[in-house]
């Protein structure tokens, strides 16, 4: 079933035509219980509404924050986040949505029948407070739809132990409840298994590093994500999927339907049903911020024996060509590396300065030319995938101290073995932690292990929206403010990026010099700068543009006056000013 084109017509009116007001009405008016929810495809049909909260595909590969670096700069890294009057993601249609079902559904038909749909219902009202808590903390809970005069929505914010609390006998119910069927686009026993261990590591590591909020039971969350990730891949269905160490973890993203022995959920896209997106132009282009992967994230992919990229000597000062040579083959199936040909094409194409602010040119997602207009993509985008359970166990096993060999051979093993990397040893990982790794970070004394588990998370997910939630778990939003960097360059010059004997990057001062027309001329200065100007160095991004993060306030999202003034039981999070 399609569940995210032809079905959903059936309630566009709930799915579509709800303004987006705190627990607004108008979709559900549509409905009457009385007459609504007698056969089970009443119930399906209602269900399907609910995957209007899957994330759309800029929701996804649209990252920047520290892995992926643009030519425009955010206001979470510049410390201009403002209270918002309304939004901000003070948003409650579909929990209204969700509790409305949970309310109705059971009027006719027996429980055998309506279990799996309640499992949904579950698993969506699970996933809707996971990103609230996620953004605000402490929120209310409402377990019923409400009404515009319920004084119950002037209560205050319940705690965020209450809400997770909720949250876990919510999936709990639903990976009981939900089948084991396995369907991409549907939500299912495993996609909720998934959910499970990706919100219990968030929690977990949340309560973690995050001693200023007084949270308990850190431990008792990572363990129910790794006990979550285990039952998935030793019960489910699902494996890593794999070709050839140099094509795999590329087809798994270019692919036009999802890959089910991998991929858990996608979002689907249909050139036959008109439904598009945009991954090709977001990265070919200059349109959208001429994205690129940021330095220091390239330092942090290992070499293809599984060495330290970092522990060469002047590793800083290598150029593009030799920094690419031999490393971890999912670099080049990240971005433009050496002998890059499009999908259908054998034509070899350098690094687009005109694309990619930092020179390190996305190819994740990117599909053939016949995809290259604008939302002219039709490829499937993953949501959740057994990839990501793999690194949620590793980690949550790691973070409580209790990770073996054995948890590593059976989780990142398998995300290496697909591109033909060694495997990460955990002994020798602890007997010589990575010091450039380390010293990145502001928690200090973090374990070897630790610090190979994050470089293998952050290689394997970027560009899938996981970023941002992880340095917030890890209280590491400081890094946010470091100064952002592209390739090396020893100054102004020539340079043949691919080493085939033709120049293919011009950096010039003063008058642009004449040449043929095939280079890009980057005037150093204004079209590119660089760390120590003519004396060169790696590309500075936005070198007059002071970033920050305010560490007693930026890991929450504030909660907008609107809500504030309409009722005065809601407090605001610290260190935001609103004037209330």
């Amino acid at each position: 079933m399609k569940t995210f084109n032809i079905v959903m017509l059936a309630l566009l009116a709930l799915s579509l035509g709800a303004c987006k007001k705190f627990m607004d009405r108008d979709p559900l008016a549509k409905i009457s219980p009385d007459n609504y929810f007698k056969t089970e495809k009443d119930l399906q049909l209602y269900i399907n509404s609910m995957y209007t909260m899957v994330p759309d595909a800029e929701g996804v590969y649209n990252e920047d924050m520290d892995n992926v670096v643009k030519s425009s700069t955010s206001e979470f890294l510049t410390g201009r986040r403002q209270v918002p009057v309304t939004g901000g993601g003070w948003t409650w249609t579909e929990l209204r949505k969700i509790n409305y079902f949970m309310v109705n559904y059971n009027r006719v038909l027996p429980y055998n029948v309506t279990r799996k749909y309640v499992g949904a219902a579950r698993f969506f009202r699970a996933w809707f407070y996971y990103e609230m808590v996620k953004k605000f903390g402490d929120v209310p809970w409402y377990s019923k739809a409400m009404e515009t005069n319920d004084p119950e929505l002037l209560k205050p914010r319940d705690p965020r132990a209450l809400i997770m609390d909720s949250i876990i006998a919510d999936i709990d119910s639903a990976i009981a409840n939900l089948d084991g069927n396995k369907n991409p686009e549907q939500v299912n026993k495993w996609t909720a298994l998934a959910l499970k261990s990706r919100l219990c590591l968030f929690e977990g590591t949340f309560r973690k590093y995050h001693p200023e909020f007084n949270l308990p039971d850190a431990n008792r969350f990572l363990q129910m994500a790794a006990d979550a990730a285990d039952t998935l891949i030793t019960r489910g269905p699902y494996r890593v999927y794999t070709s050839t160490p140099a094509n795999a973890y590329r087809e798994l993203f270019t692919s036009k339907d999802a890959n089910t022995d991998e991929i858990i959920l996608t979002r689907r896209f249909s050139s036959i049903l008109q439904l598009y997106h945009n991954a090709n132009y977001y990265t070919i282009t200059a349109s959208y911020g001429q994205p690129g992967l940021e330095k220091s994230f390239v330092n942090s992919y290992l070499m293809k024996d599984g060495s330290r990229f970092t522990d060469q000597p002047n590793y800083d000062k290598l150029q593009f060509f030799q920094e690419c040579q031999n490393r971890d083959p999912r670099l080049a199936q990240t971005i433009r590396t050496p002998g890059y040909t499009r999908i259908g094409n054998t034509n070899k194409l350098v690094p687009d300065f005109g694309a990619s602010v930092t020179g390190y040119q996305l190819i994740k997602y990117v599909t053939d030319e016949t995809h290259d207009s604008y939302t002219k993509n039709d490829n499937d985008m993953p949501v959740f995938r057994y990839a990501e359970v793999l690194l949620n166990y590793a980690e949550a096993k790691a973070e409580l101290g209790l990770i073996t060999q054995g948890d590593i051979d059976k989780s990142i093993k398998l995300l290496r073995d697909r591109v033909g990397m060694p495997n990460l040893n955990v002994a020798a990982a602890n007997a010589n932690p990575d010091a450039y790794e380390a010293a990145r970070y502001t928690s200090k004394n973090l374990s070897g292990i630790i610090l190979e588990v994050r470089r293998e998370r952050r290689i394997e997910l970027v560009m899938e929206n996981f970023r941002w939630h992880d340095l917030t778990r890890w209280k590491e939003g400081a890094l946010l403010a470091k100064q952002f960097k592209g390739m090396y360059f020893p100054g102004a010059g020539q340079y043949d990026l691919d080493n085939d004997g033709t120049i293919d990057v011009v950096i010039y001062e003063g008058t642009k010099p004449s040449g043929p027309k095939g280079p890009a001329y980057l005037k150093l200065g204004t079209e590119i700068s660089l760390e120590k100007g003519s004396a060169g160095g790696p590309i500075v991004v936005n070198p007059n543009i002071t970033k920050q993060f305010d560490e007693t306030r930026d890991y929450l999202y504030p909660i907008p006056t609107q809500e504030r003034n309409l009722n005065k039981n809601l407090t605001q999070n610290p260190n935001w000013k609103d004037g209330l």
